[in-house]
């Protein structure tokens, strides 16, 4: 069976995913794929991007009620006595033509400062880390929704024959501290079909579980079980007519190509070490967020249509000078390399990069406020992201937040409005983009969601 010219498993396939290799767009789309650079754990804006020089002079202040509102706090800080202003110890310049503000923590990033849409007023509800990061990914608080990804994936289907549409690494900040947990389900499919769901990449081991063939089973011995499996899962089809034995079919062709593709990926050999050098020094450790940017980039010229980067270690309750300092040096120089490569080789105009966390952090220090040492503890009532490519208005700065980056100043962005325009530059309507689930349809933003024009070129 493994000699003929079309196997079981691979009509099938053709069959199942004829439909999903191409674009399924309302409209044109600016951009192609999207790879998105989660920092998990909740990056400090007000040391990064949100420059506010007057709280040098109020330092040790108490942050002054008015500006604290009603908003709730966690349980690490709602019953702190004090609530001290703590005031960036960074410094801060201007870069570009545009004149943004960032951080020294940043200097890679502040040269491609001109390729950037800062959105400086993002806010979210969220104040914990589980259901701040499922909302960010999948438009909802309470896990079981699809992910952005898997949505992506659905709408548009994938370029690649021989890789999946949804791609998932994880990387681990050099900050010393225990990460906060990265569920599978971040990167589900929830109610659409499981071919949908992301493909976590590893970085021990093989690439993907189960890549390898166990001993004694060769190519062709694997190829004529797959085609047995296909034909018993083709005619359980015809009877039950349930589309998730579809799915499995096309998974199970999918996981068998891999094994020839995942490799070949993986093999640097091609790359000149001009090109990993520019990704910084971890570049050819695997696992590294460096490497894992390089490996995006590679995934992105084979047709992966969203590429979901996490890198853990954000999440600074104590030790933040130190503690940010590392996690910076983990990712500027790779973020600003993947940028800087993707636009040498003509994909930056349509692949959309997204940088940022599920939330940012307080003004006011968590804990003691010493000389040169603090903490801050959640904040989502705003925080800064960047977006790079894909149809997005570069050298621009969106938004704007009060004098102690706690409340949003004017041109407020809620994480529906950020997936209706990522949405919209893929060139799906986010009202459009449904799957009738129980009775009821359900999209990534739910009933929410304003495009924000203003940011698009």
């Amino acid at each position: 069976m493994s000699n003929t010219g079309l196997s079981l498993g691979s009509m099938a396939l053709a069959s199942l995913s004829a439909d999903q290799t191409q674009a399924a767009t309302h409209f044109a789309p600016k951009a192609k794929r999207v790879i998105y650079l989660f920092m998990h754990g909740g990056p400090s804006q007000v040391d990064l991007f949100d420059f506010k020089p007057g709280l040098k002079k109020l330092h040790g202040q108490e942050l002054p009620a008015s500006v604290r509102g009603t908003q709730r706090l966690t349980g690490m800080t709602s019953n702190q006595k004090s609530l001290p202003i703590a005031a960036s110890l960074f410094n801060f310049a201007q870069h570009g033509q545009s004149g943004a503000w960032m951080s020294e923590l940043l200097p890679h990033t502040a040269k491609m400062a001109d390729e950037l849409c800062i959105l400086r007023a993002l806010t979210t509800e969220a104040i914990n880390h589980d259901p701040a990061v499922t909302f960010m990914q999948t438009g909802h608080q309470q896990p079981g929704r699809p992910s952005f990804g898997s949505w992506a994936s659905y709408g548009l289907g994938c370029e690649s024959t021989d890789l999946p549409a949804f791609v998932v690494m994880v990387s681990r900040g050099s900050a010393a501290r225990a990460a906060d947990p990265l569920y599978a389900r971040l990167w589900g499919s929830g109610f659409l079909p499981s071919n949908h769901q992301g493909v976590a990449f590893r970085s021990s081991g093989d690439p993907v579980l189960y890549l390898s063939n166990p001993p004694g089973i060769d190519a062709a011995t694997r190829r004529d079980q797959l085609d047995v499996i296909a034909a018993l899962n083709r005619k359980q089809l015809a009877t039950q007519h349930d589309p998730e034995i579809a799915s499995r079919i096309a998974q199970y062709e999918m996981a068998f190509r891999m094994q020839s593709s995942v490799p070949d990926l993986l093999d640097l050999k091609d790359e000149s070490d001009e090109t990993l050098d520019s990704y910084g020094p971890q570049s050819r450790q695997p696992g590294s967020f460096a490497a894992n940017c390089l490996l995006a980039r590679r995934l992105a010229e084979r047709g992966v249509r969203f590429i979901q980067l996490y890198h853990r270690g954000w999440d600074q309750h104590y030790n933040l000078p130190s503690d940010l300092r590392l996690q910076c040096g983990d990712v500027d120089q790779p973020a600003a390399a993947l940028i800087r490569d993707l636009k040498q080789r003509g994909m930056l105009e349509d692949t959309l990069i997204v940088w940022g966390g599920e939330f940012g952090r307080t003004v006011y220090s968590q804990g003691k406020l010493e000389a040169t040492n603090h903490g801050r503890d959640h904040h989502g009532r705003c925080f800064t992201m960047w977006l790079a490519g894909g149809g997005i208005k570069p050298g621009t700065t969106y938004g704007q937040t009060d004098d102690f980056s706690y409340n949003v100043a004017s041109n407020a962005v809620q994480v529906h409005d950020l997936n209706a325009t990522l949405l919209h530059l893929l060139g799906m309507d986010h009202k459009h983009l449904t799957f009738r689930f129980q009775g009821r349809d359900y999209r990534l933003t739910d009933v929410h969601g304003e495009v924000i024009p203003t940011i698009l070129a």
